[in-house]
């Protein structure tokens, strides 16, 4: 810097200025005017000598007006800015910094990419608001203690794609996505869907923390019946069923901050989860399910905490516990004299079994399994099961209300009606 510009001192600085200008004066010491800066009296004697010199520009530092050496080179914040621009436009601050190393070779902090992104004029691809006062809910102390689960509503694929919701599960004490899928709507089948893969990878959870869609509760304004009212609850859903044969404790939040957990990661997701699928040119359902477990390992990876305690909650699976029959839709219904059942429209042949020749007058539960298929469930054993129809992950829950829950795994028997007896 030419010492002949104007010359800026810092508060710091200035104060160095005064004193010594009183040392230089005679009215002050070198000893005091070392006392007051803090600085050793071999120091004073050098600024002294200095301020003859050079005046106020003595106690200016040395690199003033240069470049820094770790500044980052123009050709690197250009093309930093046109990905911003171009490939990488909507992602935010963090995730840049990280898909820029990954993918780009451009090791750079994330702050560096907010001031780059704000020399470029670029907005942040969202809007932080200031928090609201809450009481924090200290996280479970052990893994499997707790899954919050949700649904996302989004445009997971683009705004020129329909949207679609993805469900999740979390664990409340790691923080780890244990399961996910796409589907088109929220439904039973999705969350079925994603049940089973919450036990097939970790075990049964003790809890499950969910808000209090139709899924999950009974929400009709309907009269109890009769046997509603000596149990004293409604009859649970289909996947409520599915919980209690599972032995998993349905727990219903009162507000979504009560389940932020799982809410700030869809917020996460939509921001991240978006950007990837654009990335590795995915544009549906199927084939962003198949994306979705390596997504996650990674993801997992980046923010997976350490439980408090170690060990785990989820119980291992019996080998004897039936899955296929637990995570179905099922209906009950009684056998008509020709030894057949319906179910909306699908006439199901029920053939003679080894116990009985005839079913007939029989009271059988008739399940819709995850891939389209019917079974037929007597007492406690399969009667038969009919071949997949249609694509099973587009089964949709049926708006009916379910059957109560088995009792001991069998159901009541209607013993056959005996013929009529003929007129004399």
């Amino acid at each position: 810097m030419d010492r002949k510009d104007p010359v800026t001192l810092s508060q710091r600085e200035q104060q160095r200025l005064k004193v010594l200008a009183e040392v230089e004066a005679g009215r002050w010491s070198a000893e005091q005017a070392a006392e007051v800066l803090g600085l050793s009296l071999r120091h004073v004697w050098r600024l002294k000598s200095r301020y003859r010199q050079e005046g106020a520009a003595a106690f200016m530092h040395g690199n003033r007006g240069r470049a820094s050496p770790g500044r980052i080179n123009e050709e690197t914040r250009s093309r930093v800015k046109g990905l911003l621009a171009g490939a990488y436009a909507g992602c935010n601050d963090h995730h840049l910094a990280e898909l820029l190393s990954l993918r780009e070779g451009i090791v750079l902090s994330r702050k560096s990419i907010e001031r780059i992104r704000r020399e470029a004029g670029l907005k942040p691809a969202r809007r932080r608001r200031a928090p609201r006062h809450r009481s924090r809910r200290d996280r479970m102390p052990q893994a499997g203690m707790l899954l919050q689960t949700d649904g996302s509503p989004h445009h997971w694929f683009g705004p020129d794609q329909p949207p679609c919701s993805l469900l999740v599960a979390i664990d409340d004490a790691t923080g780890e996505v244990v399961a996910a899928v796409f589907r088109e709507q929220e439904d039973a089948q999705g969350y079925f869907l994603l049940v089973k893969q919450v036990l097939k990878a970790k075990g049964i959870p003790l809890d499950l923390y969910h808000d209090r869609h139709s899924v999950f509760q009974d929400n009709s304004k309907r009269a109890w019946t009769l046997e509603e009212e000596l149990l004293g609850r409604r009859e649970p859903t289909q996947f409520g069923r599915a919980l209690e044969e599972l032995g998993i404790t349905s727990i219903a939040a009162h507000s979504p901050q009560a389940k932020g957990r799982v809410e700030r990661l869809n917020g996460t997701l939509q921001d991240r989860l978006v950007q990837e699928l654009r990335l590795a040119g995915i544009t549906g359902i199927r084939t962003g399910n198949r994306f979705l477990p390596a997504y996650l390992r990674g993801f997992n990876a980046r923010f997976v905490v350490k439980a408090e305690e170690p060990g785990s909650a989820y119980r291992p699976l019996d080998a004897g516990l039936d899955l296929e029959r637990i995570l179905s839709f099922r209906y009950q219904r009684v056998v008509a004299m020709d030894n057949t059942v319906r179910l909306d429209g699908r006439l199901i042949q029920v053939p003679p079994g080894p116990k009985r020749r005839s079913y007939a007058g029989a009271r059988v539960w008739v399940h819709e399994l995850l891939d389209g298929s019917l079974g037929v469930w007597y007492q406690d054993h399969w009667l038969m099961h009919t071949s997949a129809k249609g694509n099973g992950a587009e089964l949709r829950a049926r708006k009916r209300r379910p059957a109560l829950p088995e009792r001991s795994a069998k159901l009541p028997q209607l013993a056959p009606s005996a013929p009529p007896s003929p007129k004399p």
